[in-house]
């Protein structure tokens, strides 16, 4: 069951499903698409998730009740749809395997270097949720082979463009930040950009491959040093 939960004092947050399904991401960003066209001026920004979506409206135009109120008929036609899996967009998107921690990777999975860029390259990922940092998309799910837990102790600065893996789920850093992550590799492509429509080339729902690049053609493709 569908659940409608208060998310602060104006932010309502839908509970979809009890776990990521597949498909259910790209479900999940086309109803943002449909409320955002129903609601208009009323919800500011829809948050699309791996199996929810928060909803922050504007408390001068609705309230949570009213709001709610208005969701469930929406949701429970939403709900009875077939589950259709388009499978999104597919992104193939180039790595050059070079992470720092790839070594430590290996070691603490029992694999060899090349059986872990074979693992990770060889999987393809859902665009699950965007978040944490702007064009930051979380990508599953990891070859279960993969799993590791996120680091002891966090990075103050991971540079733009790292690839890394955490638990069950992949994500390139669109730009340098604090992290928490295992670096596997380098991406060369710019991955937010706010000076171009749309800033983030990937979208919830969408779908990503690896390919496996050498150094140079990193390099030749405008990766950083």
């Amino acid at each position: 069951m569908i659940e409608i939960r208060p998310a602060g004092a104006e932010a309502l947050l839908l509970v979809l499903a009890e776990c990521p399904e597949p498909g259910l991401p790209a479900r999940i960003a086309a109803l943002a698409d449909t409320l955002r066209q129903r609601f208009g001026a009323q919800l500011i920004d829809p948050v699309p998730g791996w199996n929810s979506l928060l909803l922050h409206y504007d408390l001068l135009r609705t309230d949570h009740h009213q709001l709610a109120g208005q969701l469930r008929p929406l949701l429970d036609a939403w709900q009875r749809q077939p589950v259709v899996d388009n499978g999104g967009r597919l992104h193939e998107i180039p790595i050059w395997y070079a992470g720092e921690d790839l070594p430590e990777v290996a070691a603490a999975c029992g694999l060899g270097i090349d059986e872990v860029i074979a693992l990770h390259s060889g999987t393809r990922y859902q665009v699950g949720a965007i978040g944490f940092a702007p064009g930051f998309a979380y990508l599953g799910e990891l070859d279960a082979r993969l799993t590791l837990p996120r680091r002891a102790t966090p990075r103050t600065r991971v540079p733009g463009g790292s690839l890394a893996i955490a638990e069950r789920q992949t994500a390139i850093y669109p730009q340098a930040s604090p992290g928490g992550w295992h670096l596997i590799g380098r991406c060369p492509w710019r991955l937010f950009d706010a000076r171009v429509v749309p800033p983030c080339p990937l979208a919830v729902g969408d779908r990503v491959r690896f390919v496996a690049i050498d150094e140079d053609t990193y390099r030749r493709e405008g990766g950083e040093p």
